[in-house]
C-alpha cells in the first residue's frame, strides 16, 4: 500500500472516528432532572412510595430531536452527579412547582449539575445545559450562589410572542435560526408561560448575574411587569427559557392556552433541535453498554396522568428504590475493570 493511500485512510479515520476532533456525536444521551413529587401526584398515587417525578413531555422533547434520555435523581451525593454527568452529553432542567429551599432536592441537585457542568466545559469537553421555566429560574439561582433574585409576577396560561433584545441575532441560540422561526417568535402568541416568579433585567443587574448571562428576550405578564424570557450563558453552552416549548409539542390538556398550531410546533421543535445539536458536540459516553442500558428512561413506564386530573399528559414516577440502579451499575463496572486489568 503506497504512502498516499495510507495518508488518505488515516485522514478519514481521524475525521470519522467517534470522539475525534470535529466529529458529531450521533448517539447523544441527555439527562433530565427529576424533582420532588407534586402534591397532586402524591395524593393520586397513595399506594406507591413515589418521591420524585419527571413530566414525560421533557423526555419526549429530548427524544423528538434525536437523543435518548436518562433520569437524573434528586437527593443524591455529589459523586452520583459527577459520575453521571461525565457519562452524559448534556442535562435538561425542567419546569415544575417545587421550592428551592428543600434540602437535597431539585435546587441542590441543580447546584451540583451547574458546578460540574462548568468544570466539564473548563476541562475541554463540550457539555450543554438547558433550563425550562423552573429550570430557567434555578440556573440563575445556583449561579447566584443560591441567593434569591426573583420577583412575584402573574404569567399563568399566557401565550406570547417574544420581545427580542438588541443583539439577540448574534447569540448562539438564535444566530442560525431560520427566518420563519424568528418571524413566528416575533409575531405570534405561541410561547406558553406558566410561572408565578420572574427574573427582571434590573434584578439580574443588581445580582451581578448580567456579567454571566446574556438576555435575549423579554416579555410582559398579565399586569404589565416586564420579565426575562430567554437567556444564554456568556461563557458556557447553557441556555434557558421561561416559557414551555415542550408543551406546544406534547401537552394537550384543555383550557391551558397552549398553541398547537403548525407554527407553534415549528418554533418549539427548533429549540429541541438546537439543544440536541449542542449535545451532539459532547464526546462523553458511558463506560459500557450494560451501564448505559441500566440508566436509560426505557427502564421506566410513564403513567397517563392527565385523565386523572394532572396538567401533564404523562409522568414518570420514581420511588426511593429506583435510585439503586446507578450504584449497581457502578459496581458492575468496577468488577469488569478489576477483571480486565487484574488490579
Amino acid at each position: 500500500m503506497n504512502s498516499l493511500v495510507v495518508f488518505v485512510i488515516t485522514l478519514w479515520l481521524t475525521i470519522h472516528m467517534p470522539g475525534s476532533e470535529g466529529a458529531e456525536n450521533d448517539r447523544p444521551i441527555v439527562g433530565v432532572l427529576a424533582q420532588e413529587i407534586s402534591s397532586f401526584l402524591s395524593r393520586t398515587f397513595t399506594d406507591k412510595d413515589y418521591d420524585s417525578y419527571i413530566a414525560a413531555s421533557y423526555i419526549k422533547f429530548v427524544e423528538g430531536a434525536g437523543a435518548r434520555a436518562v433520569p437524573v435523581f434528586i437527593n443524591q451525593p455529589r459523586s452520583y452527579y459527577e459520575n453521571l454527568l461525565n457519562s452524559l452529553d448534556g442535562v435538561l432542567l425542567p419546569g415544575g412547582a417545587t421550592f428551592f429551599n428543600q434540602s437535597n432536592g431539585y435546587a441542590d441537585a441543580a447546584a451540583h449539575i451547574y458546578q460540574i457542568a462548568s468544570e466539564i466545559n473548563d476541562n475541554g469537553t463540550y457539555f450543554p445545559l438547558w433550563g425550562t421555566c423552573l429550570g430557567f429560574e434555578v440556573l440563575l439561582y445556583v449561579s447566584n450562589n443560591n441567593s434569591e433574585y426573583r420577583v412575584d409576577c402573574a404569567s399563568s396560561s399566557q401565550s406570547l410572542p417574544l420581545e427580542f433584545t438588541a443583539g439577540y441575532e448574534t447569540s448562539r441560540l438564535f444566530k442560525n435560526a431560520p427566518a420563519n422561526v424568528i418571524n413566528i417568535l416575533k409575531n405570534e402568541d405561541v410561547t406558553p408561560n406558566f410561572h408565578m416568579y420572574c427574573a427582571t433585567v434590573d434584578g439580574l443587574a443588581n445580582s451581578g448575574l448580567n456579567n454571566s448571562w446574556k438576555v435575549l428576550s423579554v416579555n410582559h405578564d398579565w399586569n404589565g411587569l416586564e420579565f426575562i424570557s430567554t437567556i444564554e450563558h456568556v461563557k458556557y453552552p447553557f441556555y434557558a427559557v421561561q416559557f414551555h416549548p415542550e408543551k406546544n409539542l406534547y401537552e394537550f390538556v384543555k383550557k391551558k392556552n397552549i398553541s398547537h398550531s403548525a407554527d407553534a410546533v415549528t418554533y418549539a421543535q427548533y429549540f429541541a433541535d438546537f439543544f440536541i445539536s449542542e449535545a451532539r458536540k459532547s464526546t462523553n459516553n458511558f463506560p459500557n453498554d450494560t451501564v448505559e442500558n441500566d440508566m436509560l428512561i426505557y427502564n421506566y413506564a410513564p403513567e397517563f396522568t392527565s385523565k386523572l386530573g394532572s396538567s401533564f399528559e404523562q409522568c414518570y414516577l420514581f420511588a426511593n428504590n429506583d435510585h439503586d440502579s446507578f450504584e449497581s451499575s457502578e459496581n458492575r463496572v468496577d468488577e469488569e475493570f478489576y477483571s480486565v486489568y487484574n488490579v
